[in-house]
């Protein structure tokens, strides 16, 4: 039994952490009749998406729009006042989204070295959060993300949209009811073919960017004309490559299908190995996690060879296997016999959604940053293994490496001065 109301307020917000209490994170003043007025922070080609869509959600209002360049900046505006909402305000430092009284959430879409930091102070504020994938750039910040959420009561949603499309939250469904029996292993890829980075050149950051702010928490490095927008991914200092990329998408499914939480061990195949460029996380990368009951995930992903046309999942049970492919599913016996095949919608809408509902204290979120935050440290894991080439020993009670100080010295990074994450 709990008592004083401390403990009571810890329990709630550890419980909308999780999203196991609906209601307890609404914004003040936010009621079910009343739109949710959102922040955007980074507006690439993923933000700027997401704040279009947001725009045409009925009881949502995109008020502002944030980014350290101002071209993308401009772009993002003009692309939510085309979908129907009003032209939102323009800010190029996402601090001044924190400021604003208007706002109940923020959606953040920045590179992902600013992901764990700008949620963390935006709980602070009093601000709901929608953050893309990866959650953190390190296992550290995932823990303080949790911490954060649960503290100041905020619904935070990690946007693996896949856990809110109907027809794989029903083939989760099959697969918790038994459709394959036990399931015990699935393997998941994700390929792509990108083109070389090539060796960049230090040289003046372009007059359209806050480089500075770009960098943010982030150790500072001279500006190279082969670092943004995009390729920033494959340095450590900024990215987590092609697994926190989109990997987490796919182990984030896997994890749910199979029921299980933290590994017992990690091992990492694979390495830098097509291109001759600056690129410093592997472009070829094979990770298998190993968990308590018998059970496995193996994530295959090629930076460089888009080759592989099946399934992104495949589930496989003592009575048959199960495929997700797109929005869809598709169920076999043990003889390879079809039993079942679905298609379906996937999209962002239904995620950004089930976020607003959740904000507004009407459902929980599908993807609360208390399991978002376990799927990326799968990403984490896969990524110390490779740098330190070797397998690793995890704690399931809490996903920590054990008996490691190599790998246990990469569970957070340095910051820039002003800028560590707390809680």
């Amino acid at each position: 039994m709990m008592t004083g109301s401390l403990k009571r307020r810890e329990f709630l917000g550890m419980a909308a952490a999780a999203g196991l209490v609906p209601g307890v994170s609404r914004a003040k003043g936010t009621v079910a009749n009343e739109p949710v007025v959102l922040g955007v922070m980074g507006t690439g080609g993923r933000g700027t998406e997401l704040a279009r869509e947001l725009a045409g959600i009925p009881g949502a209002s995109v008020a502002a729009v944030c980014d350290v360049d101002r071209r993308r900046v401009a772009r993002a505006a003009e692309a939510v006042a085309k979908a129907g909402g009003k032209t939102p305000a323009t800010e190029g430092d996402f601090r001044r989204l924190l400021d604003r009284r208007d706002l109940d959430a923020i959606v953040i879409a920045a590179a992902d070295h600013w992901h764990a930091p700008a949620t963390i102070l935006a709980c602070a504020a009093g601000k709901h959060v929608y953050v893309e994938k990866p959650c953190s750039h390190n296992p550290r910040e995932g823990e303080l993300m949790v911490e954060a959420a649960a503290r100041h009561e905020r619904v935070v949603q990690l946007g693996t949209q896949r856990r809110s499309w109907p027809k794989v939250r029903e083939a989760i469904d099959q697969l918790h009811e038994g459709a394959i029996g036990r399931p015990y292993f699935a393997v998941c890829r994700y390929h792509n073919n990108r083109p070389s980075i090539g060796h960049g050149k230090e040289c003046p950051a372009p007059e359209w960017l806050d480089y500075e702010l770009w960098q943010g928490p982030a150790p500072r490095r001279p500006f190279r004309d082969n670092i943004l927008h995009y390729n920033w991914h494959w340095f450590w200092n900024w990215g987590t490559g092609e697994i926190g990329n989109n990997g987490v998408h796919y182990l984030d499914v896997c994890r749910w299908g199979l029921g299980v939480s933290y590994p017992t061990r990690v091992s990492s195949g694979g390495g830098h190995d097509v291109h001759d460029d600056d690129q410093e996380t592997p472009d070829t990368h094979v990770v298998t996690f190993d968990f308590d009951g018998r059970r496995s995930i193996t994530f295959e992903g090629l930076s460089c060879g888009e080759y592989h046309s099946g399934p992104e999942m495949v589930f496989y049970g003592d009575k048959g296997a199960l495929a997700i492919s797109g929005a869809g599913y598709s169920i076999v016996d043990p003889s390879g016999k079809p039993v079942r095949k679905e298609s379906g919608e996937g999209g962002d809408v239904v995620h950004l959604t089930n976020f607003l509902d959740a904000v507004r204290g009407g459902t929980s979120p599908h993807a609360p940053i208390a399991e978002g935050s376990i799927s990326t440290l799968l990403c984490h894991l896969g990524n110390i293994a490779h740098r330190v080439g070797r397998s690793l020993r995890i704690d399931p009670k809490d996903g920590h490496v054990l008996d490691d100080p190599d790998a246990r010295s990469l569970w957070s990074r340095e910051y820039a001065p002003g800028w560590e994450p707390k809680v």
